[in-house]
């Protein structure tokens, strides 16, 4: 079901999903998977992979940046509708994409004026460079080009970083390793501040290469969903869940030499992210707009359509001060085991709340 605008509903919905995860969902199901021994794989699955690896929350920041990839054929489309030349959607592009940089930047500390320990990469950054230059491929180039491009690209980063060691890795250190990968060197050479992991950060300056191609992803599946070329939306469906497969099967295949990895994001991340994002877009696809049950997809929606708002005001404002105003009392009543799940349950009520009443306002935070 989409709105009189055009707007996919389906894609507001999984947004606000994946962003339930960064508003505590993610504790939540941690303490649930703690005191309910059944649910203890759901647990393991709500935290990052130290190095190597895929868990569920690896997923969510990609999943983020192959749907801001998803919701750009749609608003290029209508800004030609209306007369935009490509030149003033190319300079729209270049704008939100900075000013998502300069949040990232604001975000980790930046009117704090402490320079040494600024951390100049970000959350933000990498959305705001990686949806950037994907868009700006999109404007320009023909879908061949740009599936030749996102080809190289990963092949191109699978050869830099299996071939080329740092220059200051310790000796036997692998070119896949932390210590020994050429991103790290790079980041430590290059991005002045602190960087995350001290040696290596997993929004640096090489792998927003692949980084980009994950909104290409994002930017084809919009594409092809907009396409009128297949009739049949069931059909549009099983050729997504069809091409989710593949991708799949490329990333973990590729895992064999070259390790699913989210701080290098690495080509086999690419592909394996992009395909569980594709496959879940294509469930909330299917059940949302194509069958049309959307009524149980209201709280989601309310989070994916201010999805930057709460990511920035969870850093800026103290959702905790109504969480015990509100709830303390109660919450103290708990037995002491399920105190953290209620609270967190509470937090993010608080959260949902103050969305909501935006939602109702129409105030959206648009970049």
């Amino acid at each position: 079901m989409k709105e009189k605008s055009g707007r996919l509903l389906s894609l507001d919905v999984l947004r606000g999903f994946d962003m339930s995860f960064i508003m505590g969902g993610e504790v939540v199901l941690i303490c649930l998977a703690s005191l309910f021994p059944g649910l203890k794989f759901l647990g393991e699955e709500m935290g990052h992979s130290q190095w190597d690896g895929f868990t569920f929350y690896d997923l969510i920041f990609p999943l983020f940046l192959f749907l801001s990839g998803i919701s750009f054929p749609f608003s290029m489309a209508k800004q030609l509708s209306v007369g935009k030349s490509k030149e003033s959607i190319s300079l729209k592009v270049l704008k939100r994409g900075l000013i998502l940089v300069l949040l990232g930047i604001v975000y980790n500390g930046l009117l704090q004026f402490d320079f040494d320990t600024l951390r100049c990469a970000s959350v933000l950054g990498r959305i705001g460079l990686a949806w950037m230059f994907a868009s700006l491929l999109y404007v320009w180039l023909e879908r061949k080009w740009l599936v030749l491009l996102s080809a190289l690209i990963l092949l191109g980063y699978w050869a830099l970083i299996a071939f080329v060691v740092a220059p200051d890795a310790p000796d036997g250190a692998s070119s896949f390793s932390m210590e020994g990968s050429i991103a790290g060197y790079l980041d430590r050479s290059l991005l002045p501040g602190a960087l995350h992991n001290e040696i290596h950060d997993p929004e640096g300056i090489l792998s927003t290469l692949p980084a980009i191609v994950t909104a290409l992803l994002g930017i084809f599946t919009g594409e092809f969903v907009r396409s009128k070329r297949i009739a049949n939306e069931y059909q549009k469906v099983a050729a997504m869940i069809g091409a989710a497969i593949v991708l799949l099967s490329l990333g973990y295949l590729w895992n064999i030499v070259f390790p699913i990895n989210k701080n290098l994001w690495s080509s086999s991340f690419v592909c394996c992210a992009g395909g569980w994002s594709l496959l879940l877009f294509a469930l909330f696809y299917l059940i949302v707009d194509v069958v049309g049950w959307s009524k149980w997809a209201l709280p989601f929606r309310v989070i994916g359509m201010n999805s930057i708002t709460i990511y920035l005001a969870q850093e800026f404002l103290d959702f905790s001060k109504p969480v015990d105003t509100l709830f303390g009392g109660a919450l103290k009543s708990l037995p002491e085991d399920y105190y953290v799940l209620g609270w967190w349950c509470c937090y993010m009520l608080v959260c949902w709340c103050f969305l909501y009443f935006l939602y109702r306002k129409k105030v959206f935070l648009k970049v």
